[in-house]
């Protein structure tokens, strides 16, 4: 494993800043035109619908402004992005197959460890293609697909353009549209009626190369009565220049299925984190995300429930952590369509060092909606005086039965805790460590269980020399 030295001395305590050397099988100029749309999909060898609908994709994109009502996205160059670089080696099924550099990469990371120990399958996305996609035959003999997303089309056209940007479709907003232009990579899940997988599916991304952008498009569809929990991963190279991430996941839990996906994003701080999470959740099936936000330099992110039919319900537990340089704008959506349908928001964000934090959600229920009901609470943790936290709550009720609770607080660590903990023979650090991983512990407890240490070492790693 190379260690670029300039990469190094600008890391600032990040343990996945190291790079390796650049060898790729295709990597495109930097700038979004068409003639890369068009060399993307002739790459991947996609029908002429597909091609259509990425051209149309690029159309909206251009047409549609820069948002300003977020955080600051004024820095992010758009033209000097590598939109697609294709490694050598990818979509192995044998680990053994996968690059030297790759396998390293991913081997240092855990993730071939956490695939014998505790997965039904394991993908493994390097800039823009799947290197690594496997699922555990037991699954395979019970009908579940895990696939990456080209395998998907390949593999299951009318499943795919049946549901494919059918959630998310690049109308929707421009970072949807940039994505939808130049998509590559991501998983493709099926889980048949009646299934379910009782432990998780994980996709890991990874970007390597400098000045990259990764734009994995996710599709997920869980049938009815069946079950799933899916998690993904994320990192990054520090450099002094950005990279740009945007995904999109699509998600499709039908009549009486249970489905839950959960993030832990670690990106460097120099990446624009930039992602379009929606579940469309059909008649008493239950949506949840866990998300965690750790890294990068600014994100924008919102998980969104759909609430199409009578007795559906949409979760989202929420943290983020922002320190210096960095702008965490995450929250959720839930939107109630249907009589009788529910949803919980809890939020919760932590801000040191001048970093900021912001909790940006919606609770939409339109008419007809009878008795729907949702309950936000956001909860914000200064940890010194130049941490900043904001919380924009948009309510839009059109049902007069609707039951709507919002409830914020704001607090900053207290130093009497600080200094019971120290009487006890903690330093300021660790005890301010305990109190937020206290904070944190709505969300640390709904995950696996080695999913949540990890949570709590990021936590300990961003806390360092934070009081004091």
């Amino acid at each position: 494993m190379t260690i670029n030295p300039e990469v190094n001395d600008i890391n600032n305590g990040y343990e996945y800043g190291w790079s390796n050397p650049e060898r790729y099988a295709v990597k495109a100029p930097k700038g979004l035109s068409r003639e890369v749309v068009e060399m993307i999909s002739r790459n991947k060898d996609e029908p002429q619908w597909m091609l259509d609908f990425r051209l149309k994709a690029l159309e909206i994109f251009y047409s549609k402004p820069m948002p300003t009502w977020g955080a600051d996205l004024s820095g992010l160059n758009l033209d000097e992005i590598y939109y697609y670089i294709k490694p050598e080696g990818m979509n192995a099924r044998s680990w053994d197959d996968v690059p030297d550099d790759v396998k390293k990469t991913f081997e240092r990371l855990g993730i071939p460890e956490a695939e014998r120990a505790m997965l039904a399958g394991v993908g493994a996305q390097y800039e823009s293609e799947m290197v690594y996609h496997n699922l555990k035959e037991e699954w395979e003999k019970l009908g579940v697909v895990f696939l990456s997303i080209e395998d998907g089309l390949k593999q299951y056209p009318d499943l795919f353009r049946e549901h494919f940007a059918t959630i998310v479709p690049p109308e929707d907003n421009k970072f949807a549209a940039i994505n939808s232009a130049v998509w590559s990579g991501g998983s493709f899940v099926y889980v048949p009626k009646g299934v379910k997988v009782d432990i998780p599916l994980q996709t890991y991304f990874r970007i390597n190369a400098e000045s990259s952008g990764q734009f994995e498009r996710t599709l997920i569809i869980i049938d009815e009565g069946a079950q799933a929990h899916y998690i993904e991963g994320c990192t990054a190279p520090a450099y002094n220049s950005d990279s740009f991430h945007s995904g999109v996941i699509e998600i499709v839990v039908k009549e009486g299925a249970r489905f839950r996906y959960s993030t832990i994003q670690n990106w460097s701080h120099n990446v624009y984190n930039l992602v379009t999470q929606r579940a469309a959740v059909y008649g008493h099936g239950v949506m949840e995300w866990v998300d965690g936000n750790l890294g990068s330099k600014v994100t924008m992110k919102y998980p969104a429930c759909y609430l199409l039919e009578e007795g559906a319900r949409g979760e989202v537990l929420s943290i983020a952590m922002a320190g210096r340089g960095q702008h965490q704008d995450a929250g959720a959506k839930i939107v109630h369509f249907a009589a009788n349908t529910s949803g919980s928001i809890v939020s919760k964000s932590i801000s040191k060092d001048s970093g900021r934090s912001s909790y940006r959600g919606l609770v939409k229920i339109y008419e007809g909606a009878r008795n729907a009901k949702t309950n936000v609470e956001c909860d914000a943790l200064l940890l010194d005086e130049e941490a900043r936290t904001d919380t924009y709550p948009y309510i839009e009720i059109e049902e007069k039965t609707a039951r709507v609770g919002h409830e914020a607080t704001v607090s900053k660590i207290n130093d009497e805790q600080i200094l019971y903990l120290q009487s006890r023979g903690l330093s300021k650090d660790q005890a301010a460590g305990l109190i937020v991983r206290g904070f944190i512990e709505p969300i640390a407890k709904e995950l696996p269980l080695e999913y949540a240490v990890e949570l709590n070492r990021l936590i300990e790693l961003e806390m360092e020399g934070s009081v004091g």
